[in-house]
């Protein structure tokens, strides 16, 4: 129990208030097999060649997986998931988790499903927040070119530009339907065009207030030297600037990419510096919570018990607007449903799209639950724990 903030994250009857017996039962089976290192790498293989054999395995994974880590294959179908979190006062971030292919047609795709979302989130307090990827807008290899500084032909300008549009569109969108927007962090080598672009979306919307949020992953040691050099560009600017604090959702892949190149990793040299990277962000953000809006977007407890305690020491109220607790669907209740429940600002990320498509996400999970220290276990050890209280109060 935290002195400061009275909220326990073991509190397991709050953490799981939503869940049947049933459906608590079915989450212990699924982290029971996502502990399996082994069963997950081979399982996660044998799915993804039944998928691309166009082998009938929807019925297997939509009831299971899918349901547990995402709200539907729609919007539409997301509703029940909007519903049940805004009943414990947890908001959702619909996250179209498509990963499209890389063409104009399938950016166009992408920027009206996007619209979709702002316009479902317009006047809806269940949903604070929209989301998006701005590779899902622009082809990935036109952002390459131009961080590397590589003069782009006539055509590729062209296609950056229509890319720049939809980010503008949906932007604007927001802005003028009063919805947050987040814009993803990505791979380091295409970071710099898409801090640009957001920057650029800032200086047009955020004159008022925080719409569109850049993303700082602090697992990069350059981040919090750029947060803060981004804070004072919005100060000369004369702009608010929205934050959204991660750890990182790249790591092996740019280790890997840094080794084959042959330049210095962006990574932290360890956790620890990662953490205490994150840790020093949250306290910028809230020293300087005049200008900044920011969401404190982990499932470490620690970084959710600091910001509490800053919180409480700035005297910054719990539902104050400009600060937010966010976790992933299907992961991490109990930091969710403790912190809404003590009257924190809480969201959820809530991926939907086709099964087949959001396969990829799901895959990712899937090793990132076994791959973090302890977050298979961790759950696995609550969800037991609940399942035992709730055998004892019978």
């Amino acid at each position: 129990m935290n002195p400061v903030s009275n909220v326990s994250f073991d509190n397991t009857a709050v953490a799981f208030s939503s869940k049947s017996d049933t459906e608590l039962y079915k989450m212990y089976l699924l982290f029971k097999t996502m502990n399996n290192n082994t069963l997950v790498k081979f399982g996660g293989k044998l799915l993804n060649t039944a998928i691309n054999l166009h082998l009938p395995v929807k019925f297997i994974i939509k009831p299971t997986v899918f349901s547990h880590f995402c709200g539907g294959e729609t919007i539409e179908e997301s509703e029940r998931a909007i519903k049940e979190l805004s009943t414990y006062n947890i908001g959702t971030i619909l996250d179209y988790s498509v990963e499209g292919e890389g063409n104009e047609k399938s950016f166009d795709a992408t920027m009206n499903e996007l619209l979709r979302t702002v316009e479902k989130a317009r006047g809806n307090k269940a949903i604070p927040f929209s989301v998006f990827k701005i590779t899902g807008l622009i082809n990935i290899k036109l952002l390459e070119k131009v961080q590397a500084g590589i003069t782009l032909t006539a055509a590729e300008k062209t296609a950056f530009e229509r890319g720049r549009e939809r980010v503008n569109t949906i932007c604007k969108r927001c802005y003028e339907a009063d919805v947050r927007v987040f814009v993803d962090a990505e791979e380091s080598w295409i970071q710099e065009p898409i801090d640009n672009l957001t920057y650029e979306m800032m200086e047009l919307y955020n004159k008022e207030k925080a719409i569109v949020y850049n993303t700082y992953q602090l697992y990069r040691h350059d981040r919090l030297a750029v947060l803060k050099r981004d804070y004072e560009n919005a100060v000369a600017k004369n702009y608010y600037l929205g934050c959204k604090l991660v750890r990182g959702a790249y790591m092996e892949k740019e280790a890997k990419r840094a080794a084959e190149i042959g330049y210095a990793n962006p990574i932290n040299p360890s956790k620890q510096a990662t953490d205490d990277l994150f840790n020093k962000a949250l306290q910028f953000c809230v020293e300087n919570i005049d200008r900044i809006a920011f969401c404190n977007g982990t499932h470490n407890e620690a970084s959710c018990y600091l910001l509490m305690e800053l919180m409480d020491k700035h005297n910054i109220a719990r539902n104050d607007e400009r600060v937010y607790f966010a976790q992933l669907f299907g992961m991490s209740d109990n930091l969710s449903y403790n912190l809404a429940n003590a009257g924190y600002n809480v969201a959820k990320y809530v991926p939907y799209g086709p099964v087949r498509e959001v396969m990829p996400y799901l895959l990712r999970r899937a090793n990132e639950n076994t791959a973090i220290a302890g977050q298979s276990s961790r759950e696995f050890t609550l969800i037991s724990k609940e399942m035992h209280r709730r055998k004892a109060t019978k």
